[in-house]
């Protein structure tokens, strides 16, 4: 299943840094960020529950980069 989110993150950087927190989250397959339509992409593994998965992600991301949102 794959499911568009909305973010809010400062820079490319960051951007990016989230993109790598997100992929290493369990129950992701595959992330993607881009930073100029301010949106992720996410393909999670079979089975899993984007609901349950996506606070995972957030909580990851903010590790990174602490002043990002997800809008789930």
């Amino acid at each position: 299943m794959k499911k568009s989110y909305k973010i809010e993150v400062d820079c490319a950087n960051c951007a990016n840094k989230m993109e790598v927190a997100a992929q290493n989250t369990a129950g992701v397959k595959s992330a993607s960020v881009n930073f100029m339509t301010l949106k992720m992409n996410v393909e999670f593994e079979e089975g899993q529950d984007p609901k349950q998965v996506m606070p995972e992600v957030l909580k990851n991301c903010k590790k990174v980069e602490d002043d990002c949102e997800i809008f789930f």
